[in-house]
């Protein structure tokens, strides 16, 4: 995989996007044992009339994947039999339902990965990332999008501007985490921003932000390239740290570098160390997202915080974030090909697994 944990895969693929084949059987890339990925046939639903037929040009592999890959688990998740990687994707319409009026063939569309049931209060109320029901690619025991193609809804696939290509559309799922974390924070222009943790997450926070409006932005990571490519992004300044760094000198080496308070931290580690270095970065009355979910229990000062009414913001994927992101990135206010020249477009899964 890339640096930094993402690769670009590229789907073979005839010209305007059609199959060289049309009537080739469908295969998918499948996690089937540890360290093992098998190319199977994936037997693909019929299409409804809501729904549409895609066919993948850019898929992204990143953190997940190697997790499911190397202990067959993420998180709270666990596969439990062979399953179709990757959600972050982006192709062309092959075939339409007979309902659908925003779609025709030949549209390249970026996907939002996940299959709300719209019935429950979470999917009534807006909150449609919470829904209990929630079918989302590549998350046991839903199967992914590393396919020649997929259906989906096709309300859940957004057409590309024209100045928008495929792999910067298949951004729009990484990037919609750090425009989901911003909501979430309330971030705007005076807002003083830490990313704790230069991942692609991490990277993808910084853009986000400063497209808000944030005005200062400083990121904290251990790996000096990181800090490299965030400092490349336009952030204001960096802050390396170690494992064994004493946290009051973290804490305060990061707020010499904001030059004042911090009004928002993005934890994108999930860790004790980073929350906890958040949580006594982050000013009285300020915000702490989790945004990143390294461990599943945590151990921080959440006494001394609350004293100072910090608030702890939870973050899980995203909502109705795909049309601000090809906004964003229309307008060219976010411009992710820095992302994309630094993690590479790798034509096969093996070589975008072993860079």
């Amino acid at each position: 995989m890339g640096k930094g944990g993402q690769a670009i895969i590229k789907s073979n693929m005839g010209k305007g996007g059609q199959s060289t084949s049309v009537d080739q059987e469908n295969m998918a890339a499948w996690c089937v044992g540890v360290n093992t990925i098998k190319i199977q046939p994936f037997k693909l639903p019929s299409i409804g009339p809501n729904d549409v037929r895609v066919r993948m040009r850019a898929v992204v592999i990143c953190g997940s994947d190697v997790h499911y890959l190397k202990t067959m688990k993420f998180a709270d998740y666990v596969v439990n039999e062979p399953m179709g990687i990757r959600h972050e994707c982006a192709g062309f319409v092959t075939e339409i339902g007979s309902e659908v009026k925003n779609l025709v063939r030949g549209d390249r569309v970026a996907v939002e990965p996940g299959i709300r049931c719209f019935r429950c209060q979470q999917c009534k109320g807006g909150r449609y990332n919470l829904c209990p029901d929630m079918k989302f690619f590549a998350t046991p025991p839903v199967d992914g999008s590393l396919a020649n193609q997929i259906v989906h809804p096709a309300d859940q696939c957004f057409k590309l501007p024209e100045n928008v290509s495929l792999e910067e559309g298949a951004m729009c799922e990484p990037l919609s985490v750090g425009v989901h974390a911003c909501e979430r924070a309330k971030v705007g222009p005076g807002t003083a921003v830490l990313v704790i943790g230069a991942g692609l997450i991490g990277q993808f926070s910084v853009l986000a932000a400063r497209a808000f409006g944030a005005p200062k932005i400083v990121v904290v990571d251990m790996d000096g390239q990181r800090l490299a490519l965030a400092k490349s992004l336009g952030v204001d300044e960096t802050v390396k740290v170690s494992e064994n760094m004493d946290l009051d000198d973290e804490v305060a080496k990061i707020k010499e570098a904001m030059g004042g308070e911090v009004d928002v931290s993005f934890d994108c580690v999930g860790s004790n160390k980073s929350m906890s270095t958040g949580l006594n970065t982050t000013r009285s009355g300020g915000k702490v997202c989790i945004v990143g979910m390294a461990h599943g229990m945590m151990n921080v000062p959440l006494p001394e915080a609350a004293a100072r009414e910090v608030d702890v913001v939870g973050v899980f994927r995203y909502k109705n974030t795909w049309p601000v992101c090809l906004d964003f990135l229309r307008t060219g206010k976010i411009d992710v090909k820095p992302l994309l020249a630094h993690f590479g477009a790798c034509g096969d899964y093996e070589k975008g697994k072993q860079e």
